[in-house]
């Protein structure tokens, strides 16, 4: 009898096994204990997982899904093949496949499973991960902690813990930060506080920085491939690959070599560690900002903490350890696996189970981490306080720079309004997502509307939503893109130098005579929500709508706009945040994602002018419906919105859609 300890990994997945007092990790890849978190949809309907997936991945980009974990939750399928996946359907293809080798190797099924999450996970997303493990017939009992909780439970299997100590836990993954503070207990650890995290941040992210140093040093030559040229998705795959590899080689050299084999260009560039470091600073500061808060959250001073305890593959970066280290002025601990520190302590709070005697109290963390019996993805009821939101750094007053990767801060935001103008969405068409090959290319469905769109709304993994349903967690941030777009968390200024993009209307004026309600002679005041003020015009980035109209199937907004000292994209800059509503509701506090994820509106991006959408594309049914008005804000490359002077989101306005 064995329990088995899985950790679903953004980039890895690893598992270890309990077994008489002991727990050690099982070798699921071919060359390694851990296996990519990757899934791919063969011609013949068939799926492979881990390593094979991986490989195949390179010859066929288009049928393969990776980091499906950050898009729990999003409403946009990937599309394998055209045949669209949720993610929790991949989650659940990727946990069924672990379980089955771990029961081929072992000759047996386990007795009990504990899958680990993210801490900052809410209510929503959680039930999907129970939706991801009944999809999995796994017909074991299953419990969930949290990955900081597990590798704590590890920890303290190879160092002595005193009771009522407290350990605080930096877990840098392949594609999220955790932060939390544990205290020992008789029986196991205690979280304090409230868990921070930082959705977005990764060792995905530092290989798409240095994968933007390459395209830097390639002087434009990336920019120049086919993104439809089967060569150049496979020799870009590769370079890739050779991004990951000399990111780990960095963490015990001082420089590396990165070769880059291109389609007419062979070539090597050159990486420090010093450059390296320089790139990923910044996200770094805003983690350990991160497990600051989780002290202050928890009451807790950094003269308290025992130790900090560093996990996750990305934590053997050096600089982590020094950030760390200098910020918190206590001892730092780096795990001695810290790739699998998670699995292992999953595994003992699996085995603690199956050990304790009957009516003993549990050992693993606190009774609402337990398993519950899986229920359908609906949107749990609103929080009267609102849950911690992933760290930050501060919204970039100027231009992102080529080469570094930031992390958005957010600001507090009050409960939100209830929406008044439910728009009646259908079942979710897929629509255009990016594809695995090339760096943001993206994987067609059969017929793609005019332009990519993206839009929030978690209704459709639930079916069609009610009237007056809660509003739906996160965007499905899923656009075409240049060849060498290195993802919406890498800020990438393609065109440098260009200055002052204000937006006009195309017919160069900006009048506002059509948005009039004309009764006789008498034209009505303005009302406020539609007034464009020079106070919305003194922010560094604003937008003022003038006109909206439906017409031969398609919303066309115009707007004259102001984005700074860069051009607008909605793939990784400044773009806009469109949405319907009656002026008043819903609020704009809750139109980006500065908002908490479980309070969030549904909005559309957009960088073009005019904007111009299909009135049967999914995120117009649900992010306009049949709302009276059509209204706008900035927001920036993290999809959370610019605030104004006085700290909040005045930066544009509303206008009536004339239908």
């Amino acid at each position: 009898m064995y329990a088995l300890g899985i950790d679903l990994g953004t980039t890895f997945t690893a598992a270890a096994i309990w077994r008489d007092g002991r727990a050690e990790t099982v070798s699921l890849g071919d060359r390694s204990a851990a296996i990519p978190s990757v899934v791919l949809l063969r011609q013949d309907e068939t799926f492979l997982t881990g390593d094979a997936a991986h490989r195949r991945g390179f010859s066929e980009p288009q049928r393969v899904a990776r980091e499906f974990k950050r898009r729990l939750g999003d409403t946009t399928p990937f599309l394998l093949g055209g045949v669209p996946q949720s993610a929790e359907a991949l989650m659940s293809r990727l946990l069924r496949w672990v379980v089955d080798e771990v029961t081929r190797r072992e000759g047996g099924r386990p007795a009990a499973i504990c899958i680990t999450h993210p801490a900052n996970w809410g209510p929503y997303k959680m039930d999907l991960m129970r939706q991801a493990a009944r999809m999995a017939d796994l017909d074991v009992p299953v419990t969930y902690t949290t990955e900081p909780e597990a590798a704590a439970v590890n920890y303290t299997q190879q160092q002595r813990v005193e009771q009522g100590s407290v350990v605080a836990v930096y877990d840098l993954g392949g594609g999220t930060f955790d932060a939390a503070v544990l205290r020992k207990t008789a029986t196991g650890f205690e979280v304090m506080g409230q868990p921070e995290g930082i959705e977005r941040l990764g060792g995905t992210d530092f290989d798409a920085a240095v994968l933007n140093h390459v395209r830097a040093a390639l002087d434009g030559k990336l920019e120049a491939l086919d993104e439809d040229d089967t060569a150049a998705i496979n020799a870009v795959a590769r370079l890739r690959d050779e991004c990951v590899q000399a990111k780990e080689a960095l963490s015990s050299d001082t420089d590396t070599t990165i070769p880059v084999l291109l389609p007419d260009v062979s070539t090597e560039v050159r990486l420090t560690r010093a450059e390296f470091e320089a790139m990923v600073r910044p996200a770094l500061h805003g983690s350990v900002e991160a497990l600051q808060r989780a002290l202050r959250s928890a009451d807790c001073t950094p003269e308290q903490v025992s130790s900090v305890l560093l996990v996750g593959g990305s934590s053997r970066m050096p600089i982590v350890a020094q950030l760390v280290g200098s910020e918190l002025g206590r001892p730092v601990v780096v795990d001695a696996h810290p790739k699998h520190s998670v699995a292992l302590g999953a595994a003992w709070l699996a085995g603690a189970a199956l050990a304790k005697p009957a009516g003993a109290a549990p050992v693993s963390a606190p009774p609402r981490q337990q398993a519950a019996p899986a229920t359908p993805a609906t949107r749990p009821p609103r929080r009267t306080v609102p849950p911690a939101r992933p760290a930050a750094s501060a919204v970039p007053s100027a231009g992102p720079v080529p080469g570094t990767y930031r992390a958005e801060s957010v600001a507090p935001t009050p409960a939100p309004v209830p929406r008044v103008h439910p728009a009646p969405p259908p079942a979710m068409a897929a629509t255009v997502v990016d594809g695995p090959g090339l760096p943001a290319a993206a994987a067609r469905s059969a017929a793609p509307p005019p332009r990519a769109r993206t839009f929030v709304s978690a209704a459709a993994a639930a079916g069609p939503a009610a009237p007056a349903a809660p509003a739906p967690e996160r965007p499905a941030r899923r656009r075409r893109g240049a060849l060498i777009a290195t993802g919406a968390a890498l800020v990438v200024l393609l065109a440098a130098g260009v200055a002052g993009w204000a937006l006009t209307r195309a017919d160069g004026k900006g009048d506002d005579k059509d948005n009039r309600n004309v009764a006789g002679n008498d034209t009505p005041e303005v009302p406020a929500d539609e007034q464009c003020t020079d106070e919305i015009k003194s922010n560094p980035r604003w937008v003022c709508l003038t006109a909206a109209t439906v017409a031969d199937g398609k919303l066309t907004v115009e707007y004259d706009a102001e984005f700074g000292d860069t051009r607008p994209s909605s793939s990784g800059g400044w773009h806009l945040h469109i949405w319907g509503g009656d002026g008043t509701n819903p609020p704009d506090r809750i139109m980006g994602e500065q908002a908490p994820e479980d309070e969030q509106g549904t909005w559309y991006v957009d960088d073009e002018q005019p904007s111009v959408i299909g009135t049967d594309e999914p995120a117009f049914v649900k992010a306009i419906g049949n709302a009276p008005k059509v209204c706008a804000r900035v927001a920036n490359s993290q999809h959370g919105l610019v605030t104004d002077a006085d700290g909040t989101y005045k930066t544009g306005n509303c206008v009536p859609i004339k239908w």
